[in-house]
């Protein structure tokens, strides 16, 4: 028999009112995963809930995710968030400046030649290269997985610059340092998000560091799907994001109808009197 733990019994989270700071990751969260990266999408109704968020929020909304910035904008079309892309190797803020954190060219070079190598006996195993770090995929041979891991480790033994972080059919290797609770923290220091109570939603262990910064903060830490975590609350799966995110954004905007309903009912009460 299945034991029950603390994790399996968090509940979904409440429908927000207030003055928040919203960070999605995307892969597993705002998007279904696929067998191939390129075969991701997010639905236009989903982003144009996602885009009226953030207008609500004062553009304090940003995808944090292990995608490159050139991805989440190509996901994200036609709107345009901030965005911490590679687990926060590259982030871009509300005014449009980038801050990016890179590897030597050489080093990044050599890597990819001897990654590329490796992986080519591993057939069905794919490496994606993101400029200053690289996504090991073995979604479509997970029999591999253990030659991945290895790989990696070995990779990681002889280069001090990199750090090893494992995902959902893929081992990524990125500058050391790097993660999502300190792009979110990054984020959280400046405008418009400073000051407001973080919200982060993620699917992997990958996001666990993002919970921990969002739990310090008192925030609203949601992982999505099953799983040990660390975060509060809890989501069945995309859809239930989904539905959640565009139920926020319309009781915002509810709201906000009837405050200038209200606003235009007193005045031309005032205006009869």
């Amino acid at each position: 028999m299945r034991r029950t733990s603390v994790a399996d019994t968090l509940t979904a989270p409440p429908v927000l009112a207030g003055n928040f700071a919203y960070f999605f990751d995307l892969d597993g969260t705002l998007a279904t995963i696929k067998p191939h990266p390129d075969e991701v999408v997010v639905p236009p109704d989903v982003l144009q809930a996602l885009n009226q968020l953030a207008l609500q929020n004062q553009g304090a909304l940003a995808l944090i995710s292990g995608r490159s910035m050139a991805e989440l904008d190509q996901l994200a079309a036609p709107y345009r968030f901030p965005l911490a892309g590679v687990h926060g190797a590259e982030r871009r803020d509300i005014h449009d400046h980038s801050h990016i954190i890179s590897l030597p060219t050489s080093l990044i070079q050599s890597l990819h030649a001897e990654l590329a190598i490796a992986l080519a006996a591993l057939p069905g195993t794919e490496l994606e290269a993101k400029g200053m770090a690289f996504a090991l995929h073995y979604r479509r041979a997970p029999q591999y997985e253990a030659d991945i891991m290895a790989l990696a480790s070995r990779m990681v033994e002889k280069t001090p610059q990199l750090s090893l972080q494992p995902g959902k059919c893929v081992v990524e290797l990125k500058p050391k340092g790097i993660n999502k609770g300190e792009a979110i923290a990054a984020f959280m220091a400046e405008p418009p998000f400073l000051g407001k109570t973080p919200v982060f939603f993620g699917d992997d262990l990958t996001d666990e560091y993002g919970f921990n910064v969002v739990n310090q903060a008192e925030g609203l830490s949601v992982k999505v799907g099953p799983g040990h975590t660390a975060a509060k609350w809890r989501l069945e799966g995309v859809s239930s994001v989904w539905e959640w995110v565009k139920q926020v954004a319309n009781q915002k905007q509810e709201e906000e109808i009837a405050q200038t309903n209200r606003r235009n009912h007193y005045g031309s009460l005032s205006r009869s009197l």
